[in-house]
């Protein structure tokens, strides 16, 4: 079988809510990304096979197939196709996969895999709720509702869920969400980002524009406090989670090009890494946010490999209590864990999260000389993917 090799990394820096990406149409800021992909591989454009681009709340201005959309919005010739994917949170992760798989096939040679979300334009749950406020029904169908009475499938009651089967408590939380903002915060003072952040130009949402250029993730607070954490306001009466401990509401756009040998070859390109492992998992929608312990799991063991041989970690931080549980179950080195920081600083951009992890992956394992890295992430309707990659 063919290998998948990465040639390029890019991710934009995190915006917060209403922040300095808040003005940008969802395609222009993913097509920021195609353009930067393709520079600093150096292909010629006109060799991509496809852009794959994971997008959750594909409504309004993420409608209409964006990937297509962000390809029409780039540099790239329209004979480039594009298609997107919703796998929910991991959907970009999803497309590093079908890329992977396409060029492993050898039906393809040079793919992009991408990821955007505005969450300032197109908010969270816009897709459904629009639509049931419209009249056009809900997406929990008659089959759905008898095998699953009376549930609302909510990523928040799984994460109060999460926290009670893992005998978590509120300062466990509050603590492993300040480390979040402090790796960050070390990470941007060090440069650790420079390499994979592409610079766009600041515009808010009131349309105002400035020449200065947003390179710098928005959401990190460099003087986060115990103090300050532990007195946000709890999400839920009773609850022990709150914004704090929560992924940041965030807008970006990240991507990676994925090549085979022959487009090694074509492109006289040196790979960054390799796709050593990839597979996916569906588990208990109800909790939903477990997945990526199962998965991780049976991942190293389809894999042949045990969690000690993995030298880098990137498990999203949807919310404080999965990388706390992923850490007790797995017996993983915490200090190999989100390295450079989390959602939780960074922000959870939906769509772009799976390919911004990835890219911040693979360049630290550059960085470090480290060998392998593993991604895994919870995925609303109870499911994970995980992706092992090999610095080469």
């Amino acid at each position: 079988m063919n290998q998948a090799y990465i040639v390029a990394a890019a991710r934009t820096a995190g915006g917060k809510k209403g922040g300095k990406l808040s003005g940008w149409h969802p395609a222009d800021l993913a097509a920021q990304v195609l353009d930067a992909l393709v520079a600093r591989s150096g292909a010629d454009p006109e060799m991509i096979d496809d852009v794959i681009m994971g997008c959750v709340m594909q409504v309004g201005e993420q409608a209409m197939n964006v990937a297509r959309n962000a390809v029409l919005a780039s540099k790239l010739p329209q004979s480039v196709p594009g298609t997107s994917i919703d796998r929910q949170c991991g959907s970009s992760q999803q497309a590093l996969h079908f890329a992977a798989q396409a060029v492993m096939s050898g039906t393809s040679d040079v793919v992009i895999a991408a990821g955007v979300e505005t969450m300032t334009r197109v908010p969270l749950g816009l897709s459904a709720s629009l639509a049931q406020k419209s009249g056009f029904g809900h997406y929990m169908s008659p089959a759905m509702q008898a095998r699953y009475p009376g549930v609302q499938f909510s990523q928040f009651s799984g994460a109060e869920m999460m926290v009670d089967k893992f005998g978590l408590n509120k300062d466990a939380l509050d603590r492993y969400a300040l480390g979040s903002h402090q790796r960050a915060a070390a990470a941007t003072r060090e440069g650790a980002f420079a390499a994979e952040i592409v610079p766009v130009a600041i515009r808010l949402a009131d349309g105002s524009c400035s020449e200065q250029l947003h390179d710098a993730d928005e959401g990190i607070r460099p003087d986060a406090s115990l103090e300050g954490i532990a007195a946000v306001k709890l999400l839920a009466e009773g609850g022990r989670i709150t914004a704090a401990t929560a992924s940041q509401i965030c807008d970006g756009a990240s991507g990676l090009m994925v090549v085979s040998e022959r487009g090694l070859k074509m492109l006289g390109a040196k790979p960054m890494a390799r796709i050593h492992h990839l597979s996916l998992l569906g588990h208990d929608p109800v909790i939903m946010l477990e997945a990526p312990i199962p998965a991780t799991l049976r991942a190293l063991d389809k894999a042949g490999m045990s969690i000690d041989d993995i030298d880098l970690f990137e498990v999203n931080e949807a919310f404080a209590p999965v990388p706390l549980a992923w850490l007790q179950v797995t017996g993983a080195d915490p200090a190999r864990l989100n390295a450079s920081g989390g959602a939780i600083a960074l922000g959870h951009p939906l769509g772009a999260s799976g390919t911004k992890l990835m890219t911040t992956l693979v360049h630290a394992l550059r960085r470090t000389g480290k060998r392998y890295g593993l991604q895994t992430m919870c995925e609303g309707g109870g499911m994970a993917n995980v992706t092992i990659v090999e610095r080469l």
